[in-house]
């Protein structure tokens, strides 16, 4: 089963609906595969094994010119410069192998992920979920406390954002609560469990500090996108 398939669309959908109830705001979920290809993993990968394993390979004992044939005396100095520049050539082609190599396995998808720092899957993730915000508040006509519920199911992250209404009665507390929520229940297995936990502390939230004072309509679908 794959990340976007454990999602239970009917389930989260139920569970937005429930929680809007009694207040102006909207909340809505999108559910996203991997946002990025992070395609500078591989290529770091590639450069750092291309710049350190040579000179390291040269340390521990490694020279292309003994490998050629030996020391030289006073009577071959006069081909020093060819073996020099085999030399050179040698180990410009073992940086451009292992440029290829390394930067070749590292593309293979799970192997990227695994070495891909925490911090560039934060920053993509957090761009991603203020894009797909900034789309669905342009469509939310007359809606000012909205809540986006941004889970990026492979890269394992979540985001939430809100309209500043919302955000300066709640603070950052009740986000990083949601957020925690569905982190705890991706490494159960069952991460529509968490979106569903932090749909409903959102829903409390909006009924406390923005409720209804009559019959309210809805802006945005309760259905969870997925991109």
């Amino acid at each position: 089963m794959t990340a976007l398939s454990a999602i239970d669309s009917e389930r989260i959908e139920a569970a937005v609906a429930k929680a809007e109830e009694g207040s102006t705001g909207e909340i809505v979920c999108v559910v996203a595969g991997e946002v990025s290809t992070y395609r500078e993993t591989p290529l770091v990968a590639g450069l750092v094994a291309a710049l350190v394993v040579p000179p390291v390979a040269l340390a521990l004992g490694l020279h292309p010119l003994a490998a050629a044939g030996g020391g030289w005396t006073v009577a071959q100095s006069s081909a020093l410069e060819g073996q020099l520049a085999l030399a050179l050539g040698a180990y410009a082609l073992a940086q451009t192998a292992l440029f290829a190599l390394v930067g070749g396995v590292v593309s293979i998808p799970a192997v990227r992920r695994a070495l891909t720092p925490s911090f560039l899957k934060t920053g993509r993730v957090r761009k991603a979920a203020r894009q797909q915000f900034a789309a669905v508040s342009s469509r939310a006509v007359g809606s000012e406390t909205g809540i986006l519920i941004f889970v990026a199911a492979v890269d394992r992250r979540v985001e939430l954002v809100a309209d500043a209404g919302i955000h300066e009665k709640v603070g950052p507390a009740l986000w990083q609560d949601a957020a925690a929520a569905i982190g705890k229940a991706m490494r159960t297995g069952d991460p529509t469990a968490g979106i569903v936990t932090a749909v409903g502390l959102c829903g409390e939230a909006l009924r406390q500090h923005f409720p209804a004072e009559g019959p309210t309509s809805n802006v945005i679908s309760n259905r969870p996108l997925e991109i």
